[in-house]
């Protein structure tokens, strides 16, 4: 199966069954990005490298604007798409085979998670995995330690607190917070 023919397969929200030529290939391009971000997170380099490797390991351009504190962690990369000004720090796993996108100018905090897979809940057939997409818009903030679920959009503006469960879309300029998030304030923007 070609990377594309997978992406195609995942961006339709097709499900992949266990053992299937879909699964196979999920299962080599994380053995691919095991590698990359082995080397990645286990010695020192400049930011002009890391944009390198991440470049490597989404297969796209990286804007020269874009800034990331390894370790970072994820078990596909090549349906990850991210925009100018981004900042990622330390410790974030990013699950994106269900595709993320990552608007201009958003800041992800420590340790932020980001999982656009559900697995079967038919425990019969619980190998069998369901992508959704993640899309996170611009000027975002995600705090420490928060948690994002498959199929959230999170509109352009937002805050996400830290240590929140975000399991349902956030409107812009809207601050969300708790497990699980809800409304906490509405950012007024002049």
């Amino acid at each position: 199966m070609e990377l594309d023919q997978f992406l195609h397969h995942l961006n339709e929200g097709k499900s992949v069954e266990a053992g299937s030529a879909e699964h196979q290939m999920m299962l080599q391009l994380s053995q691919e990005a095991l590698k990359l971000t082995m080397a990645l997170n286990n010695t020192y380099h400049t930011p002009e490298e890391i944009r390198v490797i991440i470049a490597q390991l989404t297969a796209k351009p990286v804007d020269e604007t874009f800034n990331l504190f390894p370790p970072f962690y994820t078990d596909c990369g090549k349906n990850l798409h991210i925009g100018k000004n981004v900042f990622i720090n330390s410790g974030c796993r990013f699950q994106d085979q269900g595709g993320i996108t990552i608007g201009d100018g958003t800041l992800i905090g420590h340790q932020v998670v980001l999982a656009t897979l559900n697995h079967e809940l038919n425990p019969q057939t619980r190998g069998t995995i369901h992508p959704l997409p993640i899309s996170i818009g611009k000027n975002v903030w995600i705090g420490a330690n928060a948690t994002v679920l498959p199929g959230v959009r999170i509109g352009d503006g937002a805050i996400i607190a830290a240590g929140a469960v975000v399991s349902k879309d956030v409107e812009e300029n809207t601050i969300v917070g708790g497990v699980p998030a809800k409304v906490m304030k509405t950012i007024e923007v002049e």
